[in-house]
């Protein structure tokens, strides 16, 4: 049997989700990333109002010192304050992250879409995707930072790139089995237009596994502004990220290393958490794994 439901069902199956009776069957794991990550989001959110000092001001009188009353987590090799400066990072890590997974879900959408519904566009647009997974991910974004220079937008775009192409073949994928089915060949021989079948008949199918997909992406694009910024191809570094932190603590780590340690923390929790929701998500969206749990 097809796993391919009309639009209707299919909204139905993701709205359903995010319903209690769904939430109350999570187990002790996911419920507990939820609210790590939710925690997060939160005080990544407030960072402004609960960091007490300005992340970038100087106080070289004051550099490297441990923990105390005026400084919770210690300051770094500046005199700067690290807790305030892992609270604001993680606001600009979780503003990348968002901004290329959703940038790459919507752009990959259209494209898959498009790529799966009309057969002479599909071979063209495979091969460009093709060319662009051939590419390893990590030197195409450090090549596009360093094209566009270190700024939130080219570093957004960098990773969004890459991003799309996987997008794509998830979209294409299920619009090349979910166009044969009989709601669809309806809707043609009716004469339905081509952004209606798209949009209102196709595009429903996509949203189970784009959720999914968008979590991933999430969870690597946080990860990869990590990288680069430790690289020194991220955001410039007078904008605290947590990948920035990490790279300028390095040559003290064994002097102090708790300049890596909470920084590290921190995108260790938001990465796991935000992986095993997204693994949750799949078990409860995907048909064959639910009648195989049953």
């Amino acid at each position: 049997m097809s796993h391919y439901a009309p639009p209707s069902s299919a909204l139905q199956s993701v709205l359903r989700l995010f319903s209690i009776p769904s939430l109350a069957k999570l187990g002790a794991g996911p419920m507990i990333a939820a609210a790590v990550l939710v925690m997060i989001v939160i005080v990544t959110l407030l960072s402004p109002w609960l960091a007490p000092f300005d992340p970038l001001e100087m106080n070289p009188m004051n550099r490297l010192q441990g923990p105390s009353d005026a400084n919770m987590l210690g300051t770094d090799p500046f005199g700067r304050d690290i807790y305030s400066r892992v609270l604001i990072g993680g606001r600009v890590s979780l503003l990348i992250g968002i901004g290329a997974a959703i940038v790459s879900v919507f752009i990959g959408l259209i494209i898959g879409l498009v790529a799966g519904f009309f057969r002479l566009a599909d071979t063209i647009i495979m091969r460009i995707m093709d060319s662009l997974m051939a590419i390893p991910s990590i030197l195409l974004a450090i090549a596009l930072v360093a094209l566009n220079g270190p700024s939130i937008t080219s570093v957004i775009m960098a990773i969004t790139i890459p991003e799309i192409p996987r997008v794509v073949r998830l979209v294409r994928s299920v619009v090349l089995t979910a166009r044969e089915e009989p709601y669809v060949e309806a809707a043609i021989a009716l004469g339905s237009s081509m952004p209606k079948i798209l949009f209102q008949h196709l595009m429903p199918n996509t949203m189970a596994p784009l959720i999914v997909q968008g979590t991933y992406i999430l969870a690597s694009a946080i990860l990869t502004e990590a990288i680069l910024s430790f690289l020194g191809a991220g955001v410039s570094t007078e904008i605290p990220t947590w990948g920035n932190i990490m790279a300028e603590g390095r040559q003290y780590f064994r002097v102090k290393p708790e300049l890596i340690l909470w920084p590290g923390l921190m995108l260790s929790l938001c990465i796991l958490s935000i992986n095993l929701l997204g693994d949750t998500a799949r078990d409860m969206l995907d048909p064959r794994l639910k009648k195989r749990g049953e």
